[in-house]
């Protein structure tokens, strides 16, 4: 009787950790913030990162010219 009560025991304490462990992934993995904020945000990086890459090719293309 003794040995059932312990694994339940354990059994509870491990389904506890694996949930806080699950929750906090979750937590991190969900953006905070306004979502149109967030989109705008978002949108202003990737218009920059591309704006970098054209500029990068257009660079390339130059110096391809050049030689």
């Amino acid at each position: 009787m003794e040995n059932t009560i312990m694994a339940r025991g354990n059994q509870r304490d491990l389904a506890r950790q694996k949930n806080l462990k699950k929750q906090q992934e979750k937590a991190k993995s969900e953006k905070k913030g306004d979502y149109h904020k967030r989109m705008q945000n978002d949108g202003d990086i990737l218009r920059e990162k591309q704006r970098l890459a054209d500029e990068r090719k257009a660079a390339e293309a130059a110096a391809k010219l050049k030689k």
